[in-house]
């Protein structure tokens, strides 16, 4: 590849940022049955996608695009009220770009390479010299300028983010094997047997869903696949591969460009695309010192602010105590009469008399009637929590009623208690 010439500057002034938020994320079972996975509550008050769009934005970023397919309304919805502050007269822009059959009169995004392609004309017109590719569905903080920094000092095709894990557990993920400069020779697909790093032979690098471009280049090898009739028109499975095979293809590694504050111990990063993954997450960020800052103001994670009054605790009495310990609890709730230990409290919830949740993800205003009893839940968006319902003590009656992993989470929707017997 020749060398990159720039203007001066931080890289990231001259990038845009597409996210790919196209994705269903079936391993969540029922939470995405009306929603796609990056439009998923996360923290208490954001959403999943969030985490990307802030990060680019903090690292300099100023225009975006989301492609969005399955699903989509809510996100589009959340991506219009709370990432509408992008100034056209200020060089500034955010797009939200369904599949909209652009191309073809009956094709929608056929892979993530697609999502890009179809859009080309889009991106060209605001001409950025770099692209940033964005999976939308991970939890993480991180500066995308050092890996555009690396990208054009080592004069890559692509450059690949990056995050170390033990190797044997890297068999269930996208794994790079590296030289000693960090350049790929291979990109492998869930292997059996993971390739070591050079200089860590006990770990492994795993793709984070990260990429950078220059856009000239991205657009050329999208062109070359779109005419491949054998594409998969995906990036994980044929554009990198080719790359790794016929270019320059370098992985940047997380820990290069993670943001941490003064209480973060370690680089952090989550895949919360299981039921399991995403309630520990969340229960995670009730520590008293979390994994994951989410109070470090040089680093906000950026969402729609819904206006809201403060939480509210109330009753004092002995067994009727209005109390929440150890939780999160966002505006608009509710704590009346009830104990809330280790639980994510978000918007507008209610939580009525006698009643007790431990270790609870409770979704924006769903309402726990009187003396319920909640352990290990996460409980959709709006639902009605019935007077008495006793979830976590009985294994086979919760997976008999609701949704129940092998560790005993349960996701409770409306729709499983509207199919329970009156």
């Amino acid at each position: 590849m020749a060398a990159i010439k720039t203007n001066g500057g931080p890289l990231a002034r001259s990038a845009m940022a597409y996210v790919l938020a196209g994705g269903r994320g079936s391993r969540l079972q029922e939470l995405t049955d009306r929603r796609a996975k990056p439009a998923v509550f996360f923290g208490a008050k954001s959403r999943i996608i969030d985490f990307a769009l802030s990060n680019a934005l903090n690292s300099g970023i100023r225009r975006f695009g989301v492609a969005t397919q399955y699903k989509a309304h809510s996100l589009i919805r959340h991506l219009q009220r709370g990432w509408n502050f992008m100034r056209p007269e200020r060089n500034e822009s955010f797009d939200i770009l369904p599949a909209s059959q652009r191309v073809s009169a009956t094709q929608w995004y056929a892979g993530t390479a697609d999502a890009v392609f179809q859009n080309l004309d889009i991106i060209r017109d605001y001409a950025p010299q770099f692209i940033v590719l964005l999976a939308g569905d991970h939890i993480y903080k991180m500066d995308y300028e050092p890996m555009l920094q690396q990208h054009v000092e080592q004069g890559a095709d692509v450059t690949i983010g990056c995050i170390e894990v033990p190797r044997m557990e890297a068999t269930s993920l996208g794994v790079m094997h590296v030289d000693a400069n960090d350049r790929l020779l291979s990109f492998l697909e869930k292997p059996a047997d993971p390739p070591g790093m050079p200089d860590k032979p006990h770990m492994a690098l795993a793709s984070m869903g990260i990429y950078v471009f220059e856009t000239k280049f991205l657009f050329d090898q999208l062109r070359r696949d779109a005419a491949d009739p054998s594409s998969e028109r995906d990036f994980g499975k044929d554009i990198i591969p080719y790359i790794v095979r016929h270019g320059k293809a370098v992985a940047h590694r997380f820990s290069r460009s993670c943001i941490r504050s003064t209480y973060e111990a370690e680089a952090y990063w989550r895949d919360v695309g299981t039921l399991d993954a995403y309630w520990q997450a969340n229960i995670d960020l009730t520590d008293v010192t979390p994994a994951l800052d989410l109070y470090d103001r040089d680093w906000p994670i950026w969402t729609y602010a819904e206006i809201t009054p403060p939480a509210k605790f109330v009753f004092d009495d002995a067994g009727r105590r209005g109390s929440a310990v150890d939780s999160m609890v966002a505006g608009g709730c509710i704590v009346s009469g009830s104990t809330v230990r280790r639980s994510l409290l978000f918007t507008g919830v209610h939580v009525h008399s006698f009643g007790h949740l431990d270790e609870a993800v409770v979704l924006p205003y769903a309402e726990i009637h009187r003396s319920a009893r909640l352990s290990k839940v996460v409980i959709d968006r709006g639902v009605v929590i019935p007077e008495g319902l006793v979830v976590g003590e009985d294994a086979d009656e919760d997976a008999r009623r609701f949704r129940r992993t092998a560790s005993g989470v349960c996701l409770i929707t409306q729709d499983m208690l509207d199919r329970l017997p009156s």
